[in-house]
This record gives C-alpha cells, sequence and structure tokens, in this order.
C-alpha cells in the first residue's frame, strides 16, 4: 500500500502552514492586521507631509502645510503609542518590522538635541533632515512587509504575523527592557544633553554635574594690574554658597550690583524668588548675599528702560511667579499672542542693555579700584566676558563653586587652577 498525497497538493511540495485556532485568535488577527495597517500608513503620511512641510520652510518660508502636518503627526504618534503598547500584550506584531516605526519620533527626537544645542539657527534644516530620514524607513519597511514598494490594502498582510496571541514570557521580557534598559538609558541620555545644554549656552560659566550646579568665577586681568573678577550668580541656591562668595571679596574692591530698579512703579508684582527657593530648600540671593567688604554700586537699569511689550509681559509671568498658578492667570499665559520680533526684543531688554549698562559701570570705575567685582547671573557672563577682553583684559584664573547641591553636605569650592587666554 502507498501513501499518497492529499488532495489538492503536489508530490515533493512541503505541506501547507497550520491554520490559526479557530475562535478569538482568527477573529483577532483581521484586526491587528487593520491596526498594523493604519499605524504604518499613517507613519508614511506623516513622514510625506513633514518633508514638503519643511522643504517649503526651508526653500521660501511658507508654512502653509503646518497646520495639516500637526494633525497628521498627532494621529500617528497616537497609533504609534497603541501599537508599541499591544507589542507587550501580543507576540504576534513583527518587531523587527514595526519597533522603527513606533520608537522613530522619541528616538528621532533625542537625537535632535544635542543637534540643536550646538547648531540651533539650523533647526529647519536639522527638521528636514529628520523627516527625509523618516520617509526613508517607511519605505524601507513597506518594501519588506511587501517583498516590494506594492501599492493595496491592507499594508501589513496577515501572513506577517504571528500565530500566538499571547505569551507571559514576551510580557515580561518587554516590561524587563523598558523598565530596566530603555529608561534608565533615556534618563541617563537626558542627563549628559543637560549638562552640554547648560554647558554650551553659558560658554562654561555655569555647569550642570552629578553633584549639582557649579559655577565658575574668572578673574581678568589688565597689563597695568586693573582686575575684573566676573561671578556668575542665581537667585536660589544653598545659602552656604552665597557666604562662601560674600567673603571673598577684597577690602578695596567696587562691586558691580545686579537689579533692576523700577523708580514709576511700571512692575505691578516685584521679582521675587520666596516661593522658588522655599520649595526647593534653597536660599534666596538677596537674603544671604551680603558682601562684607568692598563697596556697593548699583550698575543695573531701571525698567523704564525697557518696551511696553515687554513690561506687560514681565508683569504676566511675574504674577504667575509670585501668586502662584490659578486657572485665570494661566489661561491668559496660554492665550498670550507675542507680536512680530518680540523674542529679539526682549532679548534686546533683558540682556543686551543690561549688559551696555553694566559695561559703562565697570570703565567709569576702572579709574577708582584696581579691583571690580561683578556678582552677575551666569546668562550675562558670556557676553562681558567678551567685552572686557577686547578692553585689553587677560584671563589668568579660573575657580569653581557649588551653587545648588543635589547630594547632602557642605559647600566647598575647589581651585580649577590658572588658564591662559588662547
Amino acid at each position: 500500500m502507498t501513501n499518497e498525497p492529499p488532495a489538492g497538493t503536489v508530490a515533493g511540495s512541503p505541506p501547507p502552514p497550520p491554520l490559526p485556532p479557530a475562535g478569538k485568535t482568527s477573529s483577532l488577527r483581521p484586526l491587528i492586521v487593520i491596526l498594523l495597517s493604519l499605524c504604518l500608513g499613517l507613519f508614511l503620511v506623516d513622514a510625506a507631509m513633514s518633508l514638503m512641510d519643511d522643504t517649503l520652510i526651508v526653500l521660501f518660508d511658507v508654512h502653509v502645510l503646518s497646520a495639516f502636518r500637526g494633525l497628521t503627526a498627532f494621529f500617528a504618534v497616537l497609533m504609534a503609542v497603541l501599537i508599541y503598547g499591544l507589542m507587550a500584550l501580543t507576540p504576534m506584531i513583527p518587531k523587527r518590522l514595526f519597533l522603527p516605526v513606533t520608537l522613530f519620533n522619541p528616538i528621532a527626537g533625542l537625537v535632535a538635541i544635542p543637534l540643536l544645542v550646538y547648531f540651533h539657527g539650523r533647526s529647519q534644516q536639522i527638521s528636514w533632515v529628520i523627516s527625509f530620514c523618516q520617509l526613508i524607513c517607511g519605505l524601507a519597511i513597506l518594501r519588506l512587509v511587501h517583498g516590494g514598494l506594492k501599492a493595496g490594502w491592507p499594508l501589513v498582510p496577515e501572513k506577517r504575523l504571528g500565530t500566538r496571541r499571547f505569551s507571559w514570557l514576551n510580557l515580561s521580557v518587554f516590561l524587563l527592557v523598558n523598565a530596566f534598559v530603555l529608561l534608565p538609558v533615556v534618563i541617563v541620555y537626558l542627563a549628559l544633553c543637560a549638562s552640554l545644554a547648560v554647558d554650551h549656552f553659558s560658554e562654561g560659566f555655569l555647569a550642570l554635574r552629578p553633584g549639582g550646579f557649579t559655577v565658575q568665577m574668572r578673574k581678568y586681568v589688565r597689563a597695568d594690574g586693573k582686575t575684573i573678577r566676573l561671578f556668575p550668580m542665581a537667585h536660589v541656591g544653598d545659602a552656604a554658597f552665597y557666604r562662601e562668595i560674600s567673603q571673598s571679596f577684597p577690602a578695596n574692591s567696587i562691586i558691580l550690583m545686579e537689579g533692576v530698579s523700577d523708580d514709576r512703579n511700571l512692575l505691578t508684582n516685584k521679582p521675587t524668588y520666596k516661593r522658588m527657593a522655599k520649595s526647593l530648600g534653597l536660599a534666596e540671593q538677596q537674603k544671604e548675599f551680603r558682601p562684607r567688604q568692598g563697596e556697593m554700586v548699583p550698575a543695573d537699569v531701571d525698567v523704564d528702560q525697557f518696551t511696553t511689550n515687554t513690561i506687560d509681559f514681565l508683569n504676566l509671568v511675574m504674577r504667575i511667579h509670585s501668586r502662584g498658578m490659578n486657572a485665570r492667570d494661566v489661561r491668559e499665559l496660554i492665550q498670550y499672542s507675542p507680536p512680530p520680533g518680540f523674542q529679539e526684543q526682549l532679548f534686546d531688554d533683558l540682556l543686551r542693555k543690561r549688559n551696555q549698562r553694566l559695561l559703562e559701570e565697570i570703565h567709569s570705575r576702572l579709574s577708582e579700584s584696581d579691583n571690580i567685582i561683578v556678582p552677575w547671573g551666569a546668562a550675562h557672563m558670556p557676553g562681558i566676558a567678551k567685552e572686557i577682553q577686547k578692553s585689553g583684559f587677560r584671563l589668568t584664573e579660573t575657580r569653581q563653586y557649588v551653587v545648588i547641591r543635589f547630594r547632602s553636605g557642605g559647600n566647598k569650592s575647589k581651585t580649577a587652577g590658572k588658564e591662559s587666554d588662547k
């Protein structure tokens, strides 16, 4: 007696794959196919829309597609989150194909952070590159799914799905990898990016370290012996930092103090950092910073030198800052519509005008003292340092101080050694 192949099969051909068990699994597979097809389709549409929008912006500064792009991006991200969650629940979803889809936007955002720190003037070009990479990634996955760039619905054939509906091993491994690998890696990466950003934008005057925030005092000396010390300050910090700084000034020094005056009472809410200091367990600069030696001289501008738009914005922000969050103030802040060029105007008022006033005071006081002390905010220091070096001052010494310590313990300063201009 000979064994004959079943009817409908060719001798020598492999047996057909086993059919999935009837019941809930068979009804779940078409739903998974639809969800995966929608996810991949939205990913491709978002990529194409983003690339067209970025191209128009880069070439012609036209933002006509930005609203549509935002809408498609919202639904694409929403679907990606859903599919990523389903990966933990069912092994049917092919992770090799859909992990790139679900993780592309988070990974692209993380990669973009250091690029935006060092090339923030090229943000639109960076966005174009990301959109282009997203489109290439989507087309590559579509090709892998279909074996070629074929159009048709569903985008994901059912044959690409796994056979098992649920697996405890899949769920356990998924949760463990996310909790003990991906999450710690992202946290460490973001901390490194924050450190890079703080160091870059402050040009080394402020640094974020595992132990806390540090500031760098820089001493500049001119050929005639005149000395300028730049002390980066913070409105809130450890009390020990302010006390240590206050005791370090020479007796014959002139201390040029920061602090915008308001002789005409244009600010409806006076700037205060009491709430912030209390909530963080820190001290306020204005209460703890009390130089014991030297002559303190006001060297800042008055509010009346700011533009009306800046004053109105400061009143809104300081109202929230001093009184705390409430629905009315937050709604007003969200609905605030800045006029054209407001960002540049605000930067000019809060930084450039004040730096210029400080530089004028520095040059006028050099004839009275050999030691000028400038304890101002860290944001002012890069511009001030550049200008005094143009006047013949040379960097001779730096010293680090811990302004906010993350761990318990007393604040200790450490000398960074002498450093020369290059």
